[in-house]
C-alpha cells in the first residue's frame, strides 16, 4: 500500500474534493441522496468564509496525490470547536489512522484552549462513534430525520 500523507494546509481544489467524498461514501455506504452532498458543500462555503488558520485546523489526507480523507476543527462562538467532514475512503479504515487524526484532533482543541466541542453524526457510523466516545464526546440529543433522503437519526455529541 502507498504511504499516505498529511498535511494541514488548504491548496485550491481541496473543498470540492470534501464535498466529492462525502457525496460518493454516504451515498455508496448510507444511501444517502445528492441534497447530502449539496449540504457538505453549503456548509464548506461557511466555513471558508470564516476560516482562520490561527484557530481552525485541516487535516488532508493524500495518498499518491489524491485525496483520500479530511478532518477539519472549526471555531464557533463562546469558544467552541466544531468537528467536521471527518471521512475516510475505505481503503485507509482500520489502519488506526482514524484514531490517530481524532488523537491530533484532540491535541489541537487544548492546545488552541478551547472551552468545549461538539459534532453532528447521524445513526449506522458506529466506527466513528466508537472514535468520539474514546477521546470523551457524549451524546447530548438525538433526532429522527429524513433530510438526506434515507430516515436516520441525527446526533449531537458535546465534549464535556
Amino acid at each position: 500500500m502507498s504511504p499516505i500523507s498529511i498535511r494541514n494546509t488548504l491548496k485550491p481544489g481541496d473543498l470540492g474534493q470534501v464535498a466529492y467524498l462525502h457525496g460518493k461514501i454516504y451515498a455508496e455506504e448510507q444511501g444517502f441522496g445528492q441534497d447530502f452532498e449539496a449540504y457538505v458543500m453549503e456548509s464548506l462555503l461557511e466555513f471558508y468564509r470564516q476560516y482562520d488558520p490561527a484557530k481552525d485546523k485541516v487535516w488532508v489526507l493524500e495518498k499518491e496525490e489524491r485525496m483520500v480523507g479530511f478532518l477539519l476543527l472549526m471555531h464557533r462562538p463562546d469558544r467552541q470547536a466544531q468537528l467536521r467532514y471527518f471521512i475516510l475512503e475505505k481503503e485507509c479504515r482500520g489502519s488506526g489512522l482514524g484514531k490517530r487524526l481524532v488523537q491530533e484532533w484532540m491535541a489541537c482543541f487544548r492546545e488552541k484552549g478551547y472551552a468545549g466541542a461538539y459534532l453532528y453524526t447521524t445513526s449506522g457510523l458506529d466506527s466513528a462513534v466508537h472514535l468520539y466516545e474514546s477521546v470523551g464526546f457524549r451524546k447530548v440529543s438525538e433526532k429522527q430525520s429524513e433530510e438526506f433522503g434515507v430516515p436516520l437519526n441525527e446526533i449531537l455529541y458535546r465534549l464535556p
